[in-house]
């Protein structure tokens, strides 16, 4: 599924577009997706309009000035579409089939914005005003905001006995984190995803918060990773892929410098784990 750097690429491809803009019309093509798709949730979007289209976590927030909040995330296959007269640089894949159109947004000013999914895995919902989504109930710290430093971070891990990797893929401990970018973390840290949480030292967890946020920085700038499904909302593909060290590369050199290992593949929690077992400690 779409970690932040995804999810955060996709919103600041839709800004420009949905921000500020008021929806002239919108349909809902199917009653469900994930889960039921709201019954009054075109009534409450035509005629509204954005003030703000946030991310939180690995959801995107469009923000109504008739109050309350569209809640949207992509799934595994969930896209964001952009098309419109005049719409340089933005295109549509004919493999992305019109069928799996199923969230419609026509704004004002001609734009289209349409949430296409195939597997149907992703899902969008109505937060209604002054109310809080159970989703974003329990979640931590945003990593790339101030409230996700060494001290909480440290605090967080503290008396934890499961795996490193387990504890930063807790969403409840830091949101947004999947398996991709805490296995580029920890091993840009120098930490084996096996390590028990609770016995990572101060200096070592304090040097793996600014990896955790370089990482996911650097792969915003890229535009993502595109393994299957992600795509940017102008259709291009995302490129971070091209600088993973570890993730998806079983049997390939460390590219720590001097380091003799070899890339390794093990399995947490019913997830794939990549590390060098000579310079993750």
């Amino acid at each position: 599924m779409p970690e932040l750097p995804e999810v955060e690429t996709v919103r600041r491809g839709l800004q420009p577009h949905l921000e500020g803009q008021r929806i002239a019309r919108a349909e809902a093509r199917r009653p469900d997706l994930r889960w039921p798709v709201p019954p009054d949730l075109v009534q409450v979007l035509t005629g509204a309009r954005v003030t703000a289209l946030r991310r939180r976590s690995k959801y995107l927030l469009a923000d109504l000035d008739r109050g309350g909040t569209l809640l949207m995330h992509l799934g595994m296959s969930g896209r964001m579409l952009v098309e419109g007269a005049g719409l340089a640089g933005f295109h549509r894949d004919p493999a992305i089939l019109p069928r799996h159109d199923h969230v419609v947004l026509l704004t004002e000013a001609g734009t289209t914005i349409t949430f296409n999914d195939a597997r149907r895995f992703g899902m969008v919902d109505l937060i209604r005003e002054g109310a809080e989504h159970p989703l974003l109930a329990q979640l931590g710290p945003e990593p790339l905001e101030p409230g996700f430093d060494a001290a909480r971070l440290r605090a967080a891990f503290a008396g934890r006995r499961v795996p490193v990797k387990q504890a930063l893929l807790d969403q409840r401990i830091v949101a947004g984190l999947g398996n991709i970018y805490v296995s580029e973390a920890l091993h840009r840290a120098g930490i084996d995803p096996r390590r028990v949480a609770g016995r990572i030292g101060a200096q070592r967890v304090a040097a793996l918060v600014g990896h955790v946020r370089a990482v996911l920085a650097e792969a915003i700038a890229a535009g993502g990773s595109s393994l299957r499904d992600h795509r940017q909302a102008t259709g291009e593909l995302g490129y971070f892929q091209h600088s993973f060290r570890v993730y998806d590369r079983a049997g390939a050199p460390c590219p720590t410098p001097g380091c003799p290992g070899t890339i390794r593949r093990i399995v947490q929690s019913g997830r794939s784990s990549f590390y060098c077992p000579q310079c993750q400690h």
